[in-house]
């Protein structure tokens, strides 16, 4: 082979040999630009992340981390019942509801007037506690602005009208009608003396938000599986299949007698 054959020879090598450090130069970037933008993307998730995690359990009101104020006349542990009845009844039904709940105004539906006629006999004493689930599980803060409202009622000393006139007018589950305190407000109407400039400052201030809150969260920790959750002086008897309104009637009476 001729002298200058090995030349060119060699020459196209060199020529080779660089084009491959050109390339694997350029794979070497494209790499680095790879991992560089999943650390940024990965980096990126993770504030998003962090921003949601801070934001759960937040409310869309502010207003639900101001001071903690019980309803008048509230009693139990941290003031969280509202009660309906004579304090000497020999019974105490606990009812924890949320007034967005279905099964609930099934409940009140049912028992109202045997509970009504209970209470008014002197022979029950019921403790109203307020949850609000259905706005965890549907969104929305209709659960919390009526059980406000509810304890706004309370402190006009029409908590157990307005209980009721809340459940009768019950929107359907997915319908956050009672979010609006307009709603509230109009229904209030239906209860002769409640519609008040205490009331009705009450409601647009939220001034018992955080206490719905603080009852919720007490709902939650109570290991309850559902609302409503009625107890009588102390026993599950939602979850008795056979439970009747007359039954409850007579176990009522014969703890009265006895």
């Amino acid at each position: 082979m001729s002298e200058k054959n090995r030349e060119g020879k060699r020459t196209a090598r060199e020529r080779l040999a660089v084009e491959r450090e050109k390339q694997k130069a350029a794979e070497r970037r494209r790499r680095t630009l790879i991992v560089a933008a999943s650390v940024v993307c990965v980096l990126g998730l993770a504030a998003v992340i962090g921003i949601v995690a801070a934001n759960v359990g937040k409310d869309d009101g502010s207003d639900s981390s101001g001071p903690v104020v019980a309803p008048s006349g509230a009693q139990g542990k941290d003031a969280l019942a509202i009660p309906v009845g004579k304090d000497g009844a020999k019974s105490t039904l606990t009812v924890w509801e949320d007034f967005r709940c279905p099964a609930c105004k099934a409940f009140e539906d049912a028992y109202r007037s045997t509970i009504h006629e209970l209470t008014d006999a002197g022979k029950l004493k019921v403790e109203y506690h307020l949850a609000t689930i259905i706005d965890g599980g549907m969104g929305g803060t209709g659960s919390r602005n009526a059980a406000n409202a509810a304890a706004c009622a309370q402190d006009v000393g029409k908590f157990p009208e307005y209980h009721d006139v809340l459940f009768q007018n019950q929107p359907p589950e997915r319908d956050d009608a009672f979010a609006e305190n307009s709603k509230l407000v109009d229904l209030s109407t239906k209860v002769e003396g409640l519609n008040t400039p205490a009331f009705l400052t009450c409601v647009d201030k939220g001034t018992h938000n955080s206490w719905v809150v603080k009852s919720n969260e007490a709902f939650q920790k109570g290991g309850f599986s559902g609302t409503p959750t009625v107890l009588l002086n102390g026993k599950n008897i939602y979850q008795d299949r056979t439970m009747t309104p007359a039954k409850l009637k007579q176990m009522v009476e014969e703890a009265d007698q006895g």
